[in-house]
């Protein structure tokens, strides 16, 4: 896609786990980031949904923060979430309803129930949200949404229209993890859209979700529209 980082490792890993995928279930659709969309994929019952490497910058630059990320979904909902992040040997799982697990442990989310003082994967903090605690940020998305999930932070939120594929495997991890994950706004996520996006996602510990929509809802106002 224009603006993005692609490199040749990106495309043999999607060559690779849409050979692979396919062998586990052959009436499933492909949706990609390094495949050219098809419609077809509506059309079918489920559809993998795949990232081959999500947080290519940190890929390339030799950095920790980058991760696989493959979501097999139905009906709009993850059935089956996997994110491998094997530069810091963290392997997430999660079916729907089953929980989750890292390097086959059970994962929880933090049980925090005060917005402030809730720790953000981010570099920087805008000054309106000088209450909150930054944390390191990896570039993948999915692992930011996977230290929510294994309560390594109480927030993750982002205020820009992304791609379903960033988002399903790991959502769904954090979702059995006990995190509460919707888009910017709070509405539920859909997976296998016309259009394959959604406006943001907004990852939190239980206790704080409300808050953090609250807090969020003027700004995911202004930034959806386009």
């Amino acid at each position: 896609m224009p603006g993005q980082i692609v490199c040749e490792v990106d495309l043999d890993a999607d060559a690779m786990l849409r050979e692979r995928l396919a062998a586990l279930d052959p009436e499933a659709g492909w949706f990609s980031e390094e495949t050219v969309d098809s419609a077809e994929r509506l059309l079918r019952t489920r559809t993998w949904l795949v990232d081959p490497i999500d947080g290519t910058r940190d890929f390339v630059r030799g950095r920790d923060g980058w991760a696989v990320s493959v979501a097999l979904v139905e009906g709009g909902r993850p059935l089956i979430g996997v994110l491998d992040a094997p530069a810091r040997g963290q392997h997430w799982r999660a079916q729907a309803g089953k929980g989750a697990t890292c390097n086959g442990a059970p994962i929880r989310a933090a049980q925090r129930t005060e917005l402030a003082g809730s720790r953000v994967p981010a570099d920087t903090l805008p000054k309106m949200d000088a209450d909150l605690v930054p944390v390191p940020r990896p570039n993948s998305i999915a692992l930011r949404i996977g230290m929510v999930a294994s309560g390594e932070a109480d927030l993750l939120a982002t205020l820009r229209w992304g791609n379903e594929w960033d988002i399903a495997a790991a959502a769904l991890i954090a979702q059995e993890a006990g995190a509460i994950v919707t888009d910017a706004r709070g509405a539920p996520l859909r997976y296998n859209s016309t259009s394959g996006e959604m406006f943001g996602v907004l990852a939190t510990a239980p206790g704080i979700h409300a808050a953090a929509t609250d807090r969020l809802r003027d700004r995911a106002a202004k930034a959806s529209q386009r």
